[in-house]
């Protein structure tokens, strides 16, 4: 039983991988057309399905609006009870439709038109009321479903979501849709995080930054350094520039061979010339040099080298850049 289940499973997806490589002949003209129709529109894209490939069509207006292309989803029976109000003459209307003939797609196509959107069809019926009234056809027909039945859209649903996909993809690229577009979209994400988050947005200030005098001795910056919770003390000249930094590590290692480490000045035995970031560079970014470089903390300066914060791996860890 376990083989022959595992072969079932085997020419599920060997099923649904066909069908999505017969959509590659069909890219053409009318795919184009689809791109044009939706780059021109002056509203917004509204996508359109119900039962399974409702959740096709969620998912295209979710992925088209995450990417800088308003979008809505209408759910094609509710349309005709009201819900046809969202449509304006400015959009572009995409439908998806495995049959393209329900009755719910005979009521609602002239009514479109009327309204003057332009219509997107996405159908496994090429020959379907939906596609006689759409301005373009997108074929995402399936020689068969992997369902056994062929009653469970499986490879059909497969296929009419990668031809989607195919779409917003393109959309993004013509519209030069980069990294920081998507951050800012997606500000509450790991990924909108990495991208939007500067260094100054969750370095260390004020007194949870200490910094010293490079004539000061060990004991005082330690004291400094515990009052501020910190892991590290940045250490500065006479002008106020970043000459080094003492660290726990810095502590450790000394303390192992000189007992009388307390009573040193710091400029002894601190890690000199040490690496800075600014506050305006990206944190992904100051991470990336943190786990380089195998340190901890790095001190946050301005043009002129003075200290204006701290960064400790656990500021990145608690904004979620880690």
């Amino acid at each position: 039983m376990k083989k022959n289940v595992l072969k079932r499973a085997k020419e599920v997806l060997e099923i649904e991988a066909m069908a999505v490589r017969a959509l590659k002949p069909r890219i053409g003209k009318s795919f184009e057309r689809a791109l044009k129709i939706i780059l021109n529109a002056k509203g917004r894209v509204v996508v359109s399905g119900m039962g399974k490939t409702g959740i096709i069509a969620q998912k295209l207006s979710a992925t088209l609006a995450s990417t800088g292309t308003p979008s809505l989803f209408l759910h094609t029976a509710e349309a005709i009870h009201g819900d046809l109000g969202k449509v304006t003459s400015d959009d572009a209307v995409i439908i998806i439709s495995n049959s393209g003939s329900t009755e719910e797609m005979k009521q609602l196509l002239p009514l479109l038109k009327k309204i003057g959107a332009r219509i997107i069809a996405l159908t496994g019926n090429p020959g379907s009321v939906l596609a006689k009234y759409s301005d373009s056809v997108l074929d995402v027909s399936v020689k068969k479903e992997a369902c056994p039945l062929g009653l469970a859209p499986t490879a059909s649903t497969t296929a009419t979501l990668a031809m989607a996909d195919a779409l917003a993809v393109c959309l993004l690229e013509m519209k030069k849709f980069r990294e920081k577009d998507f951050a800012f979209y997606h500000p509450g994400g790991a990924l909108g995080r990495r991208l939007i988050l500067k260094v100054e947005d969750i370095m260390r200030r004020g007194q949870a930054n200490p910094v010293v005098g490079e004539d000061k001795r060990v004991s005082q910056v330690l004291l400094k350094i515990t009052r501020a919770r910190s892991g590290s003390a940045t250490i500065v000249d006479r002008s106020g520039k970043v000459k080094g930094i003492f660290t726990d590590g810095d502590l450790r290692r000394h303390l192992e061979r000189d007992l009388e480490l307390p009573k040193r000045k710091i400029k002894e035995v601190m890690t000199k010339s040490p690496t800075v970031v600014g506050p305006g560079m990206l944190a992904a970014e100051a991470l990336r040099i943190l786990r380089e470089k195998k340190i901890d903390e790095i001190p946050v300066v301005d043009n002129e080298r003075r200290p204006v914060g701290l960064l400790d791996v656990q500021d990145l860890l608690k904004a979620g850049i880690v």
